[in-house]
């Protein structure tokens, strides 16, 4: 969206005037309005101009442009994406391999992404789906504190394959391992030892309220 009219680009003759603290002085003149900017060392912005007269708030108009700056880039720093991660299993896997795949699927449901558990058929497994089958099923009750099971297994060609979701969402655990990084500095975020330490209103009125909820300025 391009930014709103100030000032003397605002080419109307009045404006429903709201004041900084978001009190609504009225209509009044835009050459009143403009002389009340200037008096208060403030910008004279156009907030709704589809409103009829449009309405106008008195506003450092530099330092909200700031603000909301800030505000986009914080909300942008949190903003996270679900991530799938993949996991290749045989079969007849050893214990031993379950186990530290296992472990790998665990700690991607605690860091909130999605997994791909794979199973690879070759030659003749290809005709025992069930025991791909079988260790799937035993590999989401193993799991099933951290995730759940998003997609069934099915059949893709030589292979199976399942999806597991984690039981939290990608922002509460990034907030979780943040917690755990602040409590044992010496640790990273897997527990691991480091090595160092737009919407117009509909009528005058509601638009008069969307002014009154712009940001007062100090």
């Amino acid at each position: 969206m391009s930014d709103p009219r100030i000032n003397e680009r605002i080419r109307v003759p009045e404006v429903r005037l709201v004041g900084p603290n978001g009190e609504q002085v009225g209509i009044v003149r835009v050459e009143d309005a403009l002389r009340l900017a200037a008096e208060a060392d403030l910008d004279l912005v156009e907030v709704a101009p589809m409103a009829k007269p449009p309405v106008a708030k008195l506003m450092d108009f530099g330092k909200f442009k700031y603000e909301a700056a800030q505000k986009a880039r914080e909300a942008r720093k949190n903003q996270v994406n679900t991530v799938i991660k993949e996991i290749k299993l045989r079969p007849k896997i050893d214990p031993h391999d379950y186990g530290t795949k296992k472990g790998h699927v665990e700690r991607f449901l605690k860091g909130g992404d999605k997994v791909k558990v794979t199973i690879m058929f070759r030659g003749r497994e290809q005709s025992r789906p069930e025991l791909g089958f079988r260790l799937l099923q035993r590999l989401a009750e193993d799991i099933s504190e951290l995730g759940f099971v998003e997609s069934a297994p099915k059949q893709d060609g030589r292979n199976m394959v399942m999806v597991l979701g984690p039981t939290k969402k990608k922002a509460e655990a990034k907030a979780d391992q943040r917690r755990r990084r602040e409590a044992r500095p010496g640790e990273d975020q897997d527990g691991r030892a480091t090595e160092g330490h737009d919407e117009q209103p509909a009528d005058e009125q509601s638009a008069v309220d969307q002014a009154a909820e712009v940001p007062a300025e100090q």
